[in-house]
């Protein structure tokens, strides 16, 4: 049976508008300053990028997305598909970041609702990703500030009953730190049946190659390809 093709998303963060990457997403901790999200979209694009991962870190420290950021990048990623995230807290915030050109939206705080996620898995379907941010073993929300009291298996157990088609899962203490990804959290929150896109820690190609044997749909890709540890191109052949 041919297995489906691992995604990789390269990562495009952005604070004060501009490209940042920031250690366990502290806004005050920026170990990367990278140019315009635009000129970081189109570059990634050329390079062969299939599907661009943007995170609007200001609307996720503010709990509100920056206005026109969303139409910019997916105007220079010239019908590459953008996957959007930050400060996306109601489905009409939801519905705004769709009609705005992006394929997918991510979700994580508000997902912590039941209700709430109830909701956007039923308005959203296919173009909801349920991000799962996890900092020592509870579930991270408004912006990574603050812990929710809820394990991350058991958010994972809601957006299968709930019938959300995709998760992003990060293990925000790696978040930047090259230091590999958390194989176990990972391991753990696919064992709940839905497809899995991984990111926190990721470092080299056989970080990549061991999350797509694992069993992860795909990986977002940020510090290792903003510092050169490895080409978009030779990441992409990982995904082949």
């Amino acid at each position: 049976m041919m297995r489906n093709a691992f995604e990789i998303l390269p990562a495009i963060d952005v604070l004060e508008g501009r490209c940042v990457r920031l250690a366990e997403g502290e806004r005050s901790r920026v170990t990367v300053e990278g140019g315009e999200p635009e000129a970081a979209a189109a570059r990634f694009v050329r390079e062969g990028a299939r599907l661009l991962h943007l995170v609007d870190l200001d609307g996720a420290f503010a709990g509100s997305p920056t206005p026109g950021l969303v139409e910019r990048v997916v105007d220079a990623a010239a019908g590459v598909p953008v996957q959007v995230g930050g400060g996306l807290r109601t489905p009409d915030a939801v519905e705004a970041a769709l009609g705005a050109g992006a394929a997918r939206a991510m979700v994580g705080t508000a997902a912590t609702s039941p209700e709430l996620l109830d909701e956007l898995a039923g308005r959203f379907g296919s173009q909801l990703v349920v991000a799962i941010d996890v900092r020592d073993g509870r579930v991270a929300a408004d912006g990574w500030t603050r812990t929710a009291e809820l394990e991350p298996r058991e958010l994972a157990r809601r957006c299968a009953e709930t019938r959300v088609e995709r998760l992003l899962v990060t293990a925000t203490r790696r978040d930047g730190s090259l230091a590999g990804p958390d194989y176990g959290l990972l391991e753990e929150i696919l064992s709940c049946g839905l497809p899995v896109l991984a990111a926190g820690g990721i470092a080299s190609l056989a970080d990549l190659r061991g999350l797509r044997d694992l069993g992860c749909e795909g990986a977002v890709v940020g510090s290792a390809l903003w510092l050169g540890r490895f080409t978009l191109a030779d990441a992409l052949h990982v995904g082949v």
